[in-house]
């Protein structure tokens, strides 16, 4: 009858619904999930044996599954319109069969690393995700002689100034109102960072050819390691010194933590932003832990070019770094989910500490 309430559908018991333990997500995989060049998933679904698919209205791409319970998936698709990533990640978090209730979620991916921090095929973990898409910008050519730069908070007279509320935009006053970045768990981060800090990334003679451009960058000059580190996330692809700087003012303005740590700049890329903001909007709605959220970025390029060389030279030139960067996020990340799978009758309820 037309304006009669509909009755309400019942919640589906949490007893009857698949509690995930872990679950690897990765941003991007060009082919078959096996087999083929490999993308950001290919070395977990081959490796970790994930098997068993199961299709998840809303991904474009299986949800995958192996026999000690570690899940995976892919949350990016190739052909999509950028930001349809967080679409697909919510839709699986919606899929009433899962409970993520005490999920722990290791997100992995490539990213551009600042060569003072590190060198190509590092990885690190991060502590804060910070985005970038929120701002003011001029082109740098119009600004004053004074500013390093055309990019600056909202709410903020000039770079490097958190908002103070003059002309603000739409109430977006101080740096809550913004959310620029959000810190993960310090114990889990910590605890990650001290069972892989040790671990062997594999180094390769085309890595350390590239590293001797590196003239007056010692880290860039090592060979590849585990650091911690924080990951900046922009839609925008951006490469070359003077953004990079910025990159590290942006990115240290925005993480001021109340124990004393203070953030610094280590990876960029295109998609830490999204997964942050989806994850802690979960997270308010009661979906998931954010308690439980790692973040693992490794470096497949550096984000500005080595001396002599021009940004327009070297922009997007992962060469040998890509591969190296797939391999260090599996051999980093992977010791971790499978320390929690086996120790899982302790690490359901209590974190690591």
């Amino acid at each position: 009858m037309l304006g009669a309430k509909e009755p309400p559908v019942p919640a589906l018991a949490k007893q009857s619904r698949i509690a995930v333990k872990a679950i690897v997500v990765a941003n991007f995989e060009p082919g078959k999930d096996k087999g083929d060049a490999p993308g950001e998933f290919q070395f977990w679904a081959e490796r970790e044996h994930l098997d068993e698919g199961i299709a998840v209205k809303g991904l474009l791409h299986p949800l995958l599954r192996n026999k000690d319970g570690l899940y995976g998936v892919v949350w990016g698709s190739t052909g999509t319109l950028m930001g349809t990533p967080s679409e697909q990640l919510m839709a699986l978090l919606l899929d009433p069969r899962f409970d993520f209730s005490h999920t722990y979620w290791l997100f992995t991916g490539i990213s551009g690393i600042d060569p003072q921090a590190g060198s190509v095929g590092s990885a690190a973990w991060a502590r804060w995700v910070v985005q970038a898409d929120t701002l003011r910008e001029f082109d740098d050519r119009e600004v004053p002689k004074d500013w390093p730069y055309g990019l600056f908070a909202i709410g903020a007279k000039k770079p490097n100034q958190l908002p103070d509320n003059p002309d603000s935009f739409a109430g977006m006053t101080d740096a809550g109102a913004l959310a620029v970045s959000v810190r993960l768990n310090p114990a889990l981060v910590n605890w990650a960072f001290a069972q892989t800090k040790d671990i062997a990334i594999p180094d390769t003679p085309a890595l350390a050819k590239a590293r001797a451009a590196w003239v007056g960058y010692p880290e860039a000059q090592r060979p590849p390691q585990v650091m911690l580190g924080e990951t900046l996330g922009t839609l925008r692809y951006w490469h070359g010194p003077s953004r990079t700087q910025w990159a590290r003012d942006w990115v240290k303005l925005w993480t001021r933590g109340s124990d004393g740590v203070q953030g610094r700049f280590v990876m960029t890329n295109m998609e830490s932003q999204l997964m942050a903001g989806t994850m802690v909007t979960a997270a308010k709605a009661g979906l998931v832990d954010w308690n439980r959220v790692l973040v693992l970025r490794t470096g497949s390029n550096p984000s500005m070019p080595p001396p002599g060389v021009s940004a327009v030279d070297s922009v997007g030139d992962e060469g040998p770094g890509q591969i190296a960067a797939y391999e260090a996020n599996y051999r980093v990340g992977a010791p971790v989910l499978h320390t929690i799978l086996r120790g899982w009758a302790r690490y359901r309820d209590h974190l690591p500490q």
